[in-house]
């Protein structure tokens, strides 16, 4: 079975011959671990792509002071300027372009992607070539992360709360942004549309679901609709708790989420996509467990996991992130096992 169609079968609650497994070319992780991760990679192949596409990273020269700090400013697509002490991690930011609204009208977007032309040719026989073996999926929508880079996030939160014009036209600059970037990866080729937003803080959603439904469910609907009809995939990227909206987004026609599992009940979410038929990117915990845990607890916790959301039947995957900070006989251990459970 070719990597792509067992990606699919997953998703669609269908079992796969093994269960698929994608990796994230985490910075942090390919700084700190070097070649030896990247051979690992290589010798446990994933499912949605070459890991050899995936570039050794480290940060530029020019970054690095005389004792050796790290410490990068740059600005961002958005207008955002962010500084950066720990490399591969988020930042901060320094500048935002919105915090006086009166400099809204003169706002300007990140420039439209370019759906013609000899550059788009090439992404697009990239795209097509791609899907031969492996499934794709690209973008990252996201309209409330935006509107917490480019405005104060404490200004943001109240001012959804109390419905004012100018977050909403934010709101709707940033989807119509988005509207380009989502016909322009229908035209390239891909299999699924990544969204992502994190709504939730550990314990519970950041606003109420009805404040969410009103504001942010008929934008994303009308995200998501060229994308449902062009049968492809809607992937969904959520951390923290959000569990007053997960019905929210099956009804929206999102078919797979990447959740944050420890903010969760012990089993309540395996047990919710399969009444939900929500697909799950399946990602151990990098906190307790990658960081702070020993070998043999990543063993246990991805045999528990694989048993939990039942995925020899379909309806998930292995996500394997590596970040800084986790030691690499926890990553051996990780990547290893999950190799194991697919029988290498």
């Amino acid at each position: 079975m070719l990597p792509r169609e067992r990606v699919l079968r997953a998703l669609e609650f269908r079992a796969p011959d093994v269960v698929p497994v994608e990796y994230h070319a985490s910075p942090a992780g390919s700084y700190e671990h070097g070649g030896k991760l990247h051979e690992l990679w290589a010798r446990y192949p994933e499912d949605f792509g070459d890991s050899r596409r995936f570039p050794h990273a480290a940060p530029e020269a020019r970054w690095i002071d005389a004792a050796g700090r790290y410490e990068e400013v740059r600005r961002d697509e958005w207008g955002v300027v962010w500084k950066y002490l720990i490399y591969g991690v988020a930042g901060h930011p320094l500048e935002r372009p919105l915090d006086d609204w009166a400099n809204l009208d003169g706002y300007t977007l990140p420039a439209p992607l370019a759906r013609a032309g000899e550059a788009f040719e090439r992404e697009r026989a990239r795209a097509a070539a791609h899907q031969q073996r492996w499934f794709l999926k690209s973008g990252w929508v996201s309209i409330f992360e935006v509107l917490c880079a480019v405005r104060r996030f404490e200004d943001v939160l109240m001012e959804i709360r109390t419905g004012e014009p100018e977050i909403n036209r934010l709101a709707d600059k940033i989807a119509e942004y988005h509207e380009g970037r989502i016909a322009y990866l229908l035209a390239r080729g891909v299999d699924a549309v990544q969204f992502g937003d994190d709504f939730g803080t550990q314990w519970a959603l950041m606003m109420s679901p009805d404040t969410w439904r009103r504001f942010f469910r008929p934008r994303f609907e009308r995200l998501m609709a060229p994308v449902l009809k062009a049968g492809k995939k809607v992937f969904f990227h959520l951390c923290g708790q959000n569990a007053g909206i997960l019905d929210d987004l099956a009804e929206l026609g999102v078919h797979a989420i990447w959740p944050q599992l420890n903010a969760y009940p012990p089993g309540w979410l395996a047990k919710w996509s399969r009444h939900a038929k929500v697909a799950v990117a399946v990602h151990p915990d990098r906190g307790d467990l990658m960081a702070r845990g020993t070998p043999d607890e990543v063993r246990e916790a991805l045999r528990r996991l694989a048993d939990e959301f039942r995925m020899a039947e379909g309806g998930g995957w292995f996500y394997l992130e590596i970040d800084s900070g986790f030691p690499w006989e926890n990553v051996k251990a990780l990547i290893e096992e999950v190799g194991r459970l697919r029988g290498h």
